[in-house]
């Protein structure tokens, strides 16, 4: 019998991975899609994209979304207590464990389940160390489209933002940046791939700089 899984969906290219590694392994039934929304800009928080861009994903995908709403700046306070009450909505519907994209960050691993377990609930982290050289290539391999929408200029050139992540675009990363950006060097929006059943159009727009992050708008078509 499957098990209920809330996921933390930040609609970049980690989440998309372990949604689909979650997907294919068939020992879970995603319930809802949980992603914080900076309620000011009503955008993904840290990675700029439209609301409107995360809902079109999960109409592709199929699944129910719950946005969580942040203010800007959002101090860790504010954020663990809402999350804490999303959490406890879903618990309640029995879902006891919540999935994660994340890849190799011990500090951060520790955090979520620590927070999990304040409300009874447990982490799955369906890609964790995985090497991420081979998780860029099966992600172009199995048919992954994204695009960069923030890149940090201390390690890459604001030039990354706006490209869509094929080849060249892991080509091109410096040495020293993570394939799969793990250490903050970029963020992602997906639009095509395996788990969606169409495609998001989309279309990129302005490029800004702003809170030391290079964000390239993305406008659905």
């Amino acid at each position: 019998m499957k098990e209920d899984v809330l996921f933390c969906w930040s609609g970049g290219k980690d989440s998309a991975m372990a949604l689909y590694a979650l997907q294919t392994a068939g020992n879970y039934r995603i319930t809802t899609l949980l992603t914080t929304v900076t309620d000011a800009y009503d955008r993904i928080s840290m990675h700029g994209v439209r609301r409107i861009l995360l809902e079109r994903q999960a109409e592709s995908l199929g699944l129910p979304l719950h946005p969580v709403l942040i203010p800007p700046h959002c101090i860790n306070t504010i954020y663990e207590e809402r999350m804490k009450e999303a959490l406890e909505q879903h618990l309640a519907l029995g879902a006891s464990q919540v999935a994660f994209g994340d890849i190799f960050l011990e500090d951060l691993r520790v955090y979520r389940e620590k927070n999990l377990a304040r409300v009874g609930m447990k982490a799955v982290f369906p890609i964790w160390k995985r090497d991420t050289r081979e998780l860029a290539r099966e992600f172009v391999r199995q048919g992954f489209r994204a695009i960069a929408v923030c890149v940090d200029p201390r390690v890459l050139d604001p030039s990354f933002a706006g490209r869509e992540l094929d080849a060249s675009f892991f080509a091109d990363l410096p040495p020293g940046a993570d394939p799969c950006g793990e250490n903050g060097e970029f963020h992602t929006y997906v639009f095509d791939g395996p788990i969606f059943k169409t495609p998001i159009a989309v279309r990129t727009g302005e490029k800004v700089m702003r809170d030391g992050f290079y964000f390239c708008d993305l406008l659905p078509e």
